[in-house]
């Protein structure tokens, strides 16, 4: 009886632990991490979220994302503002502080002017004119494959860390220079999206779901929109 104990031990403590799995953990981490990358380039669509440090600055971002273009929220300096990009058309709506204090970075004026012209603005989409300096910095919260390439790639040696979750999902970690450079979770359920990432430095924490998830981008219509042209009221 102590045997057939100790047989049924021995066989649950063999247990393959990636049972049910895609069976990802069992590669090594530079295939997982090819893995990975391979299926966030090739997905139509991603829901990204969380926060980023960049030249100083910290992004809170909330963003849907596809070949098209992307949707979704930016928040810096307690400042919120939305961001829509159809093709190659960039959108940008804010509330009526957000464009004061836009405005009074700007010379000339009054603070009576300033806020004026922001309460026209307040609510609306305000078209983003591709030769504004602007243009390049706000898109590129809205370009998926540039955004993805960025944010995927771990610094240092890469290696296969722990078995975790994310999300409810079963995932393995990755970490580049034993984290320092960087900590990627990967989904070990279905196709092996990376779920969660640790960016190297201290440079933010992002979670990305809603792999292949489609949605609908619609440009703002005349009565929700204000294009001034070649250059935004503020530049």
């Amino acid at each position: 009886m102590v045997g057939v104990m100790c047989l049924g031990l021995a066989a649950c403590s063999s247990e393959d632990p990636d049972a049910g799995t895609n069976g990802v953990a069992k590669l090594t981490a530079p295939k997982i991490q090819s893995r990975t990358v391979k299926a966030a380039q090739g997905a139509g669509a991603v829901h990204l979220s969380g926060t980023v440090v960049s030249s100083g600055h910290s992004y809170k971002i909330d963003m849907r994302l596809k070949d098209e273009g992307g949707t979704g929220s930016v928040t810096t300096a307690g400042r919120t503002f939305q961001l829509l990009r159809v093709k190659e058309h960039l959108f940008l709506k804010a509330d009526a502080d957000f464009w004061t204090h836009q405005g009074s970075k700007g010379s000339g004026g009054t603070a009576q002017g300033d806020t004026a012209a922001a309460d026209k603005l307040d609510g609306k989409y305000v078209k983003v004119p591709q030769g504004d300096p602007a243009y390049k910095r706000l898109s590129g919260f809205t370009v998926k494959g540039a955004l993805l390439d960025g944010l995927l790639t771990l610094h240092g040696k890469v290696e296969k860390g722990d078995r975790g979750s994310a999300g409810g999902v079963r995932t393995v970690e990755l970490t580049g220079d034993k984290g320092a450079g960087g900590t990627l979770d990967v989904s070990l359920e279905g196709t092996p999206y990376p779920l969660r990432l640790e960016r190297a430095g201290g440079a933010g924490t992002l979670q990305l779901t809603d792999w292949g998830k489609d949605f609908t981008l619609r440009e703002p219509g005349k009565g929700e929109m204000v294009d001034y042209g070649a250059q935004l009221p503020t530049s």
